[in-house]
């Protein structure tokens, strides 16, 4: 008679730890990716904007999905996130939750506050994050430093976790110039580091950095003890990586961003994409320095 195979032996990962597999995961909690982000394990980040491919990502082994107001370009055509409402969020977040909560997922499930909703005032941001949470989001994300430090401080304080944003600022566009490089001066690189600490102090406990110096980007996550930054376009040595998920499909209405890779080129089907993003992640071949050497 057979001996019955360790569920334990094997990950369909590769080198990820077993406890990384869906089915033996515990749900990721905040204290887990601060956990992980203190044993240098990276965390993996992908949008999505509807229950099945929410539900694929997790059983990929994704840890944190973000409904992204990418949407606004990637699921309602439009030439920026900026005519994203929270009508729209709302509606998303709830979808994905519904496709997680279906397939018992164990994904930490993350908002994004859209343009116009939290510039009023505190208490405006405080009406449009509580809308996000009572629709299913675990934490919300913001753009931007200066300002938005305060109002950090005040959701923490309510009992909202709260994932900040700093770099390239899509919601703010038009007034960075376009898509560019954020933070390559001295002057520049000095203010987005003072931004994140900040952010930080305020009880933000991730920070996205978009399309910043991977140099600049390593130094921020080096400074920031309690907060862990996720990259994109910003080199491998931030605490974890994000991508939008359409990206990494390979599917684009628009150019290509060159930091990211196609994973389902050799893929059999999504989900085995997806598994090759997080594997990439975590044995940290993506992403590539050289494709960030702004």
């Amino acid at each position: 008679m057979s001996t019955p195979a360790d569920p334990t032996s094997a990950s369909p990962y590769g080198t990820l730890p077993p406890t990384s597999t869906p089915a033996l995961r515990k749900p990721i909690s905040l204290p887990r990716l601060i956990e992980m982000r203190a044993r240098g394990e990276k965390i993996t980040m992908l949008t999505a904007y509807d229950a099945t491919f929410a539900a694929v990502a997790d059983a990929a082994g994704v840890e944190c999905i973000l409904v992204g107001d990418s949407l606004g370009m990637v699921c309602q055509g439009l030439a920026s996130t900026v005519g994203v409402s929270l009508q729209d969020m709302c509606y998303h977040v709830q979808s994905v939750e519904r496709g997680l909560r279906r397939s018992q997922a164990t994904a930490w499930l993350i908002g994004d506050m859209p343009f116009g909703t939290y510039h009023e005032s505190r208490e405006q941001a405080l009406r449009s994050a509580a809308a996000l949470m009572q629709a299913g989001a675990h934490m919300v994300k913001l753009e931007g430093g200066g300002w938005t430090a305060d109002t950090v401080q005040f959701l923490v304080e309510r009992g909202i976790p709260v994932c900040a944003h700093l770099g390239l600022t899509p919601q703010t566009v038009h007034a960075l110039g376009g898509y560019r490089v954020q933070g390559k001066s001295v002057a520049a690189a000095a203010t987005l580091t003072r931004q994140a600490i900040a952010l930080q102090d305020a009880g933000a406990t991730l920070l996205v950095l978009e399309m910043v110096p991977a140099a600049l980007a390593a130094e921020v996550t080096l400074a920031l003890q309690h907060c862990a930054t996720i990259g994109i376009g910003a080199g491998k040595d931030t605490a974890g990586q994000v991508l939008v998920m359409h990206d990494m499909l390979g599917v684009n209405l628009g150019k290509m961003p060159r930091f990211v890779r196609n994973f389902m080129s050799g893929a059999a089907g999504v989900r085995e994409a997806m598994q090759a993003y997080v594997a990439a992640v975590k044995d940290g071949s993506f992403p590539d320095n050289a494709q960030h050497a702004w």
